[in-house]
């Protein structure tokens, strides 16, 4: 059990469960981009451990860049998405994958998707950690998903409260 400003959380994810759900989804990749050169786009900030990890599983060549979008409001989204660090450029004729920490209403994907889309990509393919399934209010197209989840609150392995608690090597929910 931990305490992360007023909320308590337990353990859910564990972090040996954690590196076998990402060296699953990064074979499907190297299988899937086997002699392409993808480029995978981070979605600062909860994604950036699971990016981190994932380029470590990676055998193929390949490209990473960040960008910034902000939905969220302590444990709440806002339905409003911001765009803080914008897309690269440069994209044209390239294959993408997005990778993501945690989907769940899928807003921020669902605005996203048009603007890398209208760069002239040759493919994009979505990559998240985790999915909420039961909460997804779009409809998302989600070719690499790590794990799904009930919808909970949860931080730990980059994901954060009130921006807490991402470096837990394990993932928590909040205790109900």
């Amino acid at each position: 059990m931990i305490t992360v400003n007023d909320l308590q959380f337990e353990k859910f994810i564990s972090e040996a469960e954690i590196k076998k759900c990402v060296a699953e989804v990064a074979a499907k990749i190297n299988h899937d981009y086997a002699g392409k050169v993808p480029v995978l786009i981070g979605i600062l900030n909860g994604a950036f451990v699971f990016a981190a990890d994932l380029v470590r599983e990676l055998t193929i060549d390949h490209e990473i860049h960040f960008a910034k979008f902000s939905s969220y409001e302590g444990t709440e989204t806002t339905g409003q998405v911001k765009q803080l660090i914008g897309l690269p450029q440069g994209l044209e004729g390239r294959n993408v994958i997005i990778v993501e920490d945690i989907i769940d209403t899928g807003t921020t994907m669902y605005n996203l998707l048009p603007q890398i889309q209208a760069q002239g990509v040759r493919s994009v393919e979505i990559c998240t950690m985790l999915l909420k399934p039961g909460k997804l209010q779009v409809p998302l197209n989600i070719k690499y998903c790590a794990k799904e989840i009930p919808n909970a609150f949860i931080l730990g392995y980059g994901l954060d409260y009130d921006n807490l608690g991402r470096g837990y090597k394990d993932i928590y929910v909040v205790k109900s």
